[in-house]
């Protein structure tokens, strides 16, 4: 396996495992605590990524609030599709990369080019293996990785995630179309995991697992 960063996958789903509804719209599953725990991760690393569906369902800025720090912010983008006026491009945060392929069209990727670095890495689709290599190159150790259940899913069938957090809320959400925590196609046989720890905190609990 090539080098790459400590990666870690950090998420909130609900008691039955979804991380939002079908709609895929935003939703507060943590309270207050897991928040500044969140905050916290961010701070303690040197980039976040997340996928092209997170981006555009949820738009988030993925800054850091509780310290003057600029976090490289990444987006698995394989066709550019992030809009140009997207929050994870603005001023407000730190630099941001977007991870694209070779099959994106041009003109898309001229006009990201404008608002962040963009890095072309595998043909249809963004080679994760070759991303993280690179992002291992310009000095990144600590990557923390906030979804969404594609994402998650492409990392950890190739065996890239080292832990995975998750905050299980006090809620039921259900549905055969919401996106779990990690969806795709299914692994043949189960991922084992060593459990970390366990804790309570606000109304639910946080759950850290090694990947094995």
């Amino acid at each position: 396996m090539k080098s790459k960063p400590f990666v870690f996958i950090n998420a909130a789903m609900s008691a039955d495992g979804k991380i939002s509804t079908y709609r895929r719209s935003q939703l507060k599953i943590s309270g207050y605590d897991d928040m500044k725990r969140v905050d916290g991760l961010r701070s303690g690393s040197d980039a976040i990524m997340v996928g092209i569906g997170t981006v555009l369902a949820d738009n988030p800025g993925l800054t850091v609030k509780s310290v003057e720090k600029n976090v490289i912010r990444i987006v698995v983008d394989s066709m550019a599709r992030t809009p140009v006026d997207a929050e994870v491009l603005s001023r407000k945060g730190g630099p941001t990369i977007i991870a694209v392929s070779k099959s994106a069209p041009s003109e898309r990727v001229e006009a990201l080019r404008e608002k962040a670095e963009v890095i072309t890495v595998g043909d249809e689709r963004v080679s994760l293996s070759e991303l993280l290599a690179e992002l291992k190159n310009r000095g990144i150790e600590r990557l923390m990785v906030e979804g969404g259940a594609t994402l998650n899913w492409s990392l950890i069938s190739e065996g890239l995630v080292d832990e995975i957090y998750v905050y299980i809320g006090n809620m039921i959400i259900g549905g055969k179309n919401a996106p779990t925590l990690v969806d795709g196609v299914g692994l043949k046989e189960p991922m084992k995991l060593e459990l970390l720890s366990v804790e309570r905190m606000d109304e639910g609990v946080l759950v850290k697992w090694r990947v094995l």
